[in-house]
């Protein structure tokens, strides 16, 4: 491993330019998900449809509505799974996408007018700022390591 590759703990290099690439830290992916929750719907209704056919007639309505405030859990959970956020340094520019919720939001800064500024605190996220604007990521990565993301950035910047 060269000097200049092993700089970078969170990046990759590649021709086009450094990219540090940040995700949430999901172990079960959507479509796990929904087959946790049709599996968990046979059983829910098969034990309600027997308690229904045994004269219990509220067993059934209370297990649909169960399971309909379990599937909302699960869309509200699953529609944040794949959030994420990317920084690349490209072409004299530093592209900041932040994926929240399946929308996108985009930030580029002249890489001579970035500034990058550590978190101040423990917990705190690292804020971008340049060109009258700014924008804080980090956060998909534990606290203790967003200074030595801060620092892999401003290296990146200056050239490193």
């Amino acid at each position: 491993m060269s000097q200049a590759s092993s700089v970078f703990r969170f990046a990759t290099r590649s021709d086009a330019g450094i990219e540090w690439s940040l995700r949430r830290n999901c172990s079960v992916t959507p479509a796990q998900l929904g087959a946790l929750y049709a599996s968990l719907c046979v059983v829910s209704l098969g034990v309600a449809g027997f308690f229904w056919s045994q004269g219990a007639t509220l067993v059934l309505p209370f297990a649909a509505l169960e399971l309909l405030a379990v599937a909302a859990a699960f869309l509200i959970w699953a529609r944040h799974a794949t959030d994420s956020e990317r920084i690349c340094l490209t072409d004299g520019r530093l592209v900041v996408e932040l994926e929240s919720g399946g929308r996108l939001e985009r930030r580029e800064f002249p890489r001579d007018w970035v500034r990058v500024d550590p978190p101040p605190g423990s917990g705190q996220l690292i804020e971008v700022r340049g060109a009258g604007q700014s924008v804080q990521v980090g956060r998909y990565l534990r606290a203790d390591l967003r200074p030595a993301l801060a620092r892999e950035i401003r290296l990146a910047l200056r050239g490193a």
